[in-house]
């Protein structure tokens, strides 16, 4: 079973790769197309978002370093990482004030030109996995110019951690948001997460002395300021003073950050917080648990004040609950964890995967009471500001590497 479930992710993985080399690749306007809706309906003059293009250059680097991948595929997959670097680099970097554009037009002029940190982090996730199979000096300094730019304008040194949202010229902003569906708050779980990823990424490839203690920093933080270290879930929103403003549970959020944490300790080689993160991760994993279902899927979010529980699943969700359940089997060796892997993983199969146009959906609904099959939300893009192949591309390698 075990070989199966390997050989079963190991073609899911190219098969990802594949649907967003034959089908996002914008040959008229250059870089990627902005949207493809479900039905796989090309949008060629929709906007193209910085965190979309960040993290297709992050998952065609990853794919072309990975050896397990056949030479001729990496040899591709490296092209259109350069393709991917080499549009960020023209259209999305401010060559004026600095940092990444929030979105362009199709044609690649500036469409919103906020700074959001969120976007900036996942630039310098990008561009640094680039640095890994490229040896380009120009994308390791464009990452070290973004990670200067956030600890210059976004840094709280009052109360620690990030602000959120910051003008084209770097003045601080009122609307904090990613999206209309956020809540406006200075400081977030969500952002904080993404700049301790980039921030891990860009030191293994950059190990400066002042980076390790900013990661470090962050650490900490979510330990003592985001983590509810006694139910094991993240709080969502804060006051710039840390006082939480959500009463929200983000199943995804949880074991996501179960692992990534984890191994933000062990890429900076600090074996004090590597083995406290074992026991929080391990703690985080068993929060999760409270949205499992029986079938292999997990629930969105869940609201602690009220009890009202989204019951929707996202893909993103499946593919992170994978990572995070094997990291815990692995640190832990209880045979628990090993199943619900397993379990994920059909319910990914049968739900999300398309197997008539491609890559996963962006979620489902669970069936009506008088139905057996999930329900399909068509009315979500296959490709757009949100969906990218990041998360799904990145649970197959985790897993190729971790199930040897």
């Amino acid at each position: 079973m075990l070989k199966n479930f390997r050989n079963e992710i190991s073609v899911e993985l190219i098969s990802i790769l594949n649907f967003w080399e034959n089908n996002t690749v914008d040959t008229i306007q250059g870089g990627f197309y902005g949207k493809i809706d479900h039905s796989g309906k090309i949008y060629p003059e929709a906007g193209k978002g910085g965190v979309l293009n960040s993290r297709i250059l992050w998952a065609f680097s990853a794919a072309a370093g990975f050896d397990e991948l056949p030479d001729e595929k990496r040899v591709r997959y490296k092209k259109l990482a350069e393709r991917a670097f080499e549009y960020l680099k023209t259209y999305f970097i401010d060559s004026e004030f600095g940092g990444v554009y929030w979105s362009v037009t199709s044609s690649g002029k500036p469409l919103s030109t906020r700074k959001q940190i969120y976007g900036l982090s996942f630039a310098i996730y990008g561009l640094s996995e680039y640095y890994k199979i490229s040896s380009d000096i120009t994308a390791l300094e464009e990452a070290q110019k973004l990670y200067e730019l956030i600890e210059k304008y976004s840094f709280d040194a009052e109360y620690g951690g990030y602000l959120e949202a910051f003008s084209k010229e770097w003045n601080l902003m009122d609307d904090h948001r990613l999206s209309n569906k956020d809540r406006n708050h200075p400081k977030s779980m969500n952002t904080h997460l993404h700049i301790i990823e980039a921030y891990s990424n860009l030191y293994s490839v950059w190990p400066d002395i002042l980076l390790k203690e900013k990661i470090s920093a962050l650490l900490d933080i979510f330990e003592t300021l985001i983590l509810n270290t006694e139910s094991g879930h993240l709080n969502l929103f804060f006051d710039k003073n840390w006082k939480i403003q959500s009463n929200v549970i983000s199943f995804g959020h949880d074991i996501e950050a179960s692992w990534l944490l984890l191994e933000s300790a062990e890429i900076i080689k600090d074996e004090f917080r590597v083995e406290k993160w074992k026991t929080l991760s391990l703690k985080m994993a068993e929060a999760t648990l409270e949205g499992f279902n029986l079938d292999g899927s997990l629930n969105h979010e869940k609201d602690r004040q009220t009890g009202h529980l989204d019951t929707h699943r996202e893909w993103w969700v499946s593919a992170e609950a994978m990572v995070g359940f094997l990291n815990a089997f692995a640190i832990s060796g209880t045979k628990k964890y090993l199943p619900l892997v397993g379990q994920i993983w059909e319910f990914t199969k049968e739900n999300l995967i398309d197997r008539e146009n491609g890559e996963w959906v962006w979620g489902v609904y669970p069936p009506y009471a008088s139905e057996r099959n999930y329900r399909v939300m068509t009315k979500e893009d296959k490709v757009g500001f949100w969906k990218c192949p990041y998360h799904n591309t990145r649970a197959c390698i985790e897993i190729l590497k971790r199930y040897k």
